[in-house]
C-alpha cells in the first residue's frame, strides 16, 4: 500500500450472528494489523426488535451452524447445541452483548473486536447463554481486566439492562450502521467495506471466512485497484 493511501475498515455485525464467527479469524487479523483504521458497526440482527424464542430460532442455527463448521473448521460443541439452543427458556437475543461491546469501546475501541470474540467463544465453545446480561457481564469484566482495565461485573450487569444512556447509545451505534448497510451493494452480516483514500469495496463470502491470509489478500488488491485509479 502507498505512502500517501488512507484506509478505513468497516465490519458490519451481529454477535449472534454464526457467520459473523466464521469470519473472526479474518477479523482479529484486521484488528492486529490495522487497530486505528477498524471501525465495529453493530447491525442489531438479533437485538430488541430482533429478538426471538430460542425455540424458533434453534433447529435453523444448529444447521447453519453445522454448515459453517464443515466449510470453515469454526467449532460449535454439542454442549452448545444442548444446553444453549435446546433450552427452552432461552431467547435468541443479542441486546447485551451488542450493548457491551458499545460499552467496552467507550474504554477503549480496540476491545470491541475483541469482546465479539470471547463472546463468541463463550457460546459457541463453553455453551455459555450469552444473551444473559450477567453472562455478558463476566465475560466483559474478564476481557477488560486482560487489558488494563478494571470492570464489576455486577455492576455492570446492571448497567446492561438497566442504564438508558447505554441503550440509547447502542441504538444510536445500530441506527448509523443500518444507515451505512443500505448504501451496501450487498445486504446481512458479515460484510467489510474497505476505504482506500476515496475508493470502497466490500468484502465478503470466501475472502471473509478464508481466514487472516484470504482478507489481507483481499485488502492488497482493493489497495492496488485505488492506486491504479488515483494513477
Amino acid at each position: 500500500m502507498q505512502a500517501d493511501q488512507t484506509i478505513q475498515l468497516d465490519y458490519f455485525f451481529d454477535p449472534f450472528c454464526g457467520w459473523c464467527y466464521a469470519s473472526a479469524p479474518a477479523l482479529a487479523a484486521l484488528a492486529d494489523a490495522y487497530p486505528e483504521a477498524l471501525a465495529m458497526r453493530p447491525s442489531g440482527l438479533f437485538a430488541n426488535d430482533g429478538t426471538r424464542p430460542m425455540s424458533s430460532m434453534a433447529d435453523h442455527a444448529w444447521r447453519n451452524d453445522t454448515r459453517i463448521a464443515e466449510l470453515t473448521g469454526q467449532r460449535f460443541t454439542a454442549d452448545y447445541r444442548d444446553r444453549v439452543l435446546r433450552d427452552p427458556q432461552a431467547l435468541f437475543d443479542s441486546t447485551y452483548p451488542t450493548r457491551a461491546i458499545v460499552a467496552l469501546g467507550a474504554i477503549d475501541t480496540r476491545l470491541e473486536p475483541v469482546l465479539l470474540h470471547a463472546l463468541q467463544t463463550a457460546r459457541y465453545i463453553e455453551a455459555k447463554d450469552t444473551a444473559k446480561a450477567e453472562i455478558v457481564a463476566g465475560v466483559a469484566a474478564h476481557v477488560a481486566r486482560s487489558h488494563g482495565h478494571a470492570l464489576d461485573e455486577a455492576s455492570f450487569a446492571d448497567r446492561l439492562v438497566r442504564d438508558g444512556e447505554l441503550a440509547e447509545r447502542t441504538d444510536g451505534r445500530v441506527r448509523e450502521t443500518l444507515t451505512r448497510m443500505r448504501a451496501l451493494p450487498g445486504s446481512g452480516v458479515p460484510q467489510l467495506l474497505v476505504g482506500v483514500g476515496d475508493h470502497r469495496e466490500v468484502v465478503q463470502g470466501a475472502d471473509l471466512y478464508g481466514g487472516a491470509d484470504a482478507v489481507t489478500q483481499a485488502i492488497e488488491r482493493i489497495a492496488a485497484r485505488a492506486q491504479a485509479r488515483s494513477n
